[in-house]
């Protein structure tokens, strides 16, 4: 199991979370779940649509929590203002798609980077196809307002 959803997991929790030990964290957290539940499954899809249930909604409660403690020890801030300048030079459509809302952020993920039908995402975001279709139309126009004027490096 461990090796067959470590690859997926790590990089949905990655880009929901945007922190490298946070998503590691996650994942951990879900394959704990995973061990202690020991949830028996119909198929390979639903075993996987359940993993991936799971760390969605795993880092969402991160993401509520942080909400909560939001705060950045003095020794760190020289770090992250070094990390930041470093990402306003990274690719500027990853960096405009992990800005966007999650509803938005994790549907356009699930969809174009991870290849998921609308109608797969549906099921694993728990809403319904048309509010699919609805987030991957309001999370491009968000993009291309965002990436307005900015030039990609190929």
């Amino acid at each position: 199991m461990f090796e067959r959803y470590t690859n997926l997991l790590y990089r949905l929790c990655y880009s929901i979370l945007l922190v490298r030990e946070d998503a590691e964290d996650a994942v951990q957290d879900v394959f704990l779940k995973y061990y202690r539940k020991q949830p028996t499954f119909a198929d390979e899809d639903h075993e996987k649509a359940w993993f991936i249930r799971v760390a969605v909604n795993h880092c969402k409660d991160i993401l509520r929590r942080r909400k909560l403690r939001e705060f950045i020890p003095f020794s760190e801030v020289e770090e992250l203002l070094a990390e930041k300048e470093a990402e306003a030079n990274d690719s500027g459509v990853l960096q405009a798609l992990f800005e966007l809302a999650d509803r938005y952020r994790i549907v356009m993920i699930l969809h174009y980077l991870e290849g998921y039908p609308v109608k797969e995402v549906a099921r694993l975001c728990g809403i319904s196809q048309s509010a699919v279709k609805m987030r991957l139309s309001r999370g491009r126009e968000q993009l291309k307002e965002r990436l307005k004027g900015v030039v990609i490096d190929e």
